[in-house]
């Protein structure tokens, strides 16, 4: 069996599957293979300490069968990879928030000198008949660094957040050298059909790509490449044993006590302005203000963990935020009842499956996501006989396989409120029907499936190794 590769701007131990994230999804094939895994330490180098650009600290570590290689970056490359291209162009336009992407010249140049970097650390470190997996918008131009330094493996690429549409993707200057260097890959995976459509009709009217049969093949810039959609999973069976832990159990009982006369509405997020935090807040105070027999009865726990606060669109939500929690709970609270609980910082993972299952509510509902697990998480964790009802976002790319979700336009502020009105009030029968649809699609479609089926596709596409040097973009 060919080992695997993984490449990613961070990595995880596998052994550490608790922690969620990729590193659940990989862990058996990694162990299995006596894999690597190869990404940015997390650690920054200041010049003074002699963080030069271009150059990086190398770390190697096992953690089992698993070789683990890391590399410190220098401050100059850090900010402008991970904070300026990938976080300040990249993360902004792939959500459809230009008026967020901050064009800095400089920052592309600096994305281009780390994706060079790891591709110069990579390949020396690499066996004749591995497999290299190369995850999200830090890296996509990897493959193509490679084998311009003379790899001819087979490569595969997952975008892990969503693709925009042709004429968003191109108002990113240079746009074209993006989708050029995907055709580096063998294959590359999207989470949804949608963004598997928006990759076709860019490569068709702005690249003049070749449609190769049926199969999702591409032929432009004299490569061949795969392109199809994988939606990424959960271990729906590691999540309910969660459920069953005595963390979970315990805040389930905790929750249960304290909220007995109260339904409760979850919703859990990174501090992220695509998870449209405040639009849903917005709702919630529409529910109270156009059905109040909701008022004293249902309560939001809200939960944002922290996430790039030194940025100012961050800083700016949280603002946003912190004054609509005030606003609701002093316009509707009672001195025994208190609207929304808000909770800014990161609550452990074993703990969340409990309020999961107190909820009868979850609300899902970002202004654009790739795919968004929490909706799954928030599946598996319910009661059969007695389950919650899920508020989904038609704009998560979760909702594609959730129809039987209560789907909202999270901008429509009355028509969220609407369906979360109708959730709270759903009938029990209705609710288990929903449920044990919603169940069979993320049971079929976990995250196992997602790796094996990515990972068998991958050995199946054409691979293209040809004596033409691939040209640096």
């Amino acid at each position: 069996m060919s080992r695997l590769v993984v490449v990613s701007n961070r990595v995880a131990d596998p052994r550490k599957t608790a922690a969620g994230g990729l590193a659940v999804a990989l862990a058996d094939v990694l162990n299995s293979t006596g894999g690597m895994w190869f990404g940015w330490s997390g650690k920054v180098i200041e010049a003074a300490d002699g963080g030069k650009p271009g150059e990086a600290r190398q770390h190697t570590q096992q953690a089992g069968p698993v070789k683990l290689v890391t590399l410190d970056l220098s401050r100059e490359d850090h900010d402008a990879f991970y904070v300026g291209y990938s976080n300040g162009v990249l993360w902004p336009v792939f959500h459809y928030r230009l008026d967020l992407a901050d064009f800095d010249a400089g920052y592309v140049a600096g994305y281009r000198r780390v994706n060079q970097l790891f591709a110069r650390k990579l390949k020396p470190l690499l066996q004749p008949d591995d497999v290299v997996w190369v995850h999200d918008y830090h890296l996509i131009p990897l493959a193509a660094e490679l084998r311009a330094l003379g790899c001819g493996h087979r490569i595969g690429y997952f975008l892990h957040i969503p693709l925009p549409p042709s004429l968003i993707m191109a108002a990113i200057p240079g746009h074209d050298w993006l989708i050029r260097a995907l055709f580096a890959y063998d294959l590359v995976g999207f989470q949804s059909r949608g963004d598997l459509r928006h990759f076709d009709r860019y490569v068709e009217a702005e690249a003049g790509a070749q449609r190769l049969g049926d199969d999702g093949r591409w032929r432009a810039f004299n490569r061949t490449v795969q392109a199809c959609a994988f939606p990424i999973g959960i271990d729906v069976e590691e999540f309910q044993a969660l459920t069953d832990a005595p963390e979970a159990r315990e805040m389930f009982e905790r929750m249960r006590k304290e909220y007995s006369r109260r339904k409760l509405l979850v919703g859990v997020d990174r501090l992220d302005y695509s998870k449209g935090l405040p639009q849903r807040l917005k709702a919630f105070r529409e529910l109270l203000k156009s059905y109040p027999e909701h008022r004293d009865s249902a309560t939001l726990i809200q939960i944002a963990s922290p996430s790039r606060e030194d940025v100012t669109a961050y800083t700016d939500i949280l603002h946003e935020l912190e004054s609509l929690c005030g606003s609701i709970n002093g316009n509707f609270g009672e001195l025994d009842w208190m609207p929304v609980r808000y909770i800014h910082r990161t609550v452990a993972r074993p703990r969340l499956p409990g309020l999961y299952r107190a909820s009868r509510v979850g609300v899902v509902t970002p202004l654009r996501d790739g795919m968004n697990l929490v909706a799954k998480e928030f599946i598996a964790a319910q009661d059969p006989a007695d389950p919650g009802v899920l508020v989904l976002s038609r704009f998560a790319g979760v909702a594609e396989q959730l129809p039987d979700a209560l789907l909202v336009n999270p901008y429509d502020i009355e028509g969220t409120a609407n369906a979360i009105h109708l959730a709270l009030t759903m009938p029990v029968e209705e609710r288990r029907v929903r449920h044990q649809s919603q169940m069979a699609v993320i049971k079929k479609y976990d995250v196992h499936w997602w790796c094996q089926s990515f990972l068998d596709t991958l050995a199946k596409a054409e691979a293209e190794v040809t004596g033409t040097p691939w040209l640096r973009l």
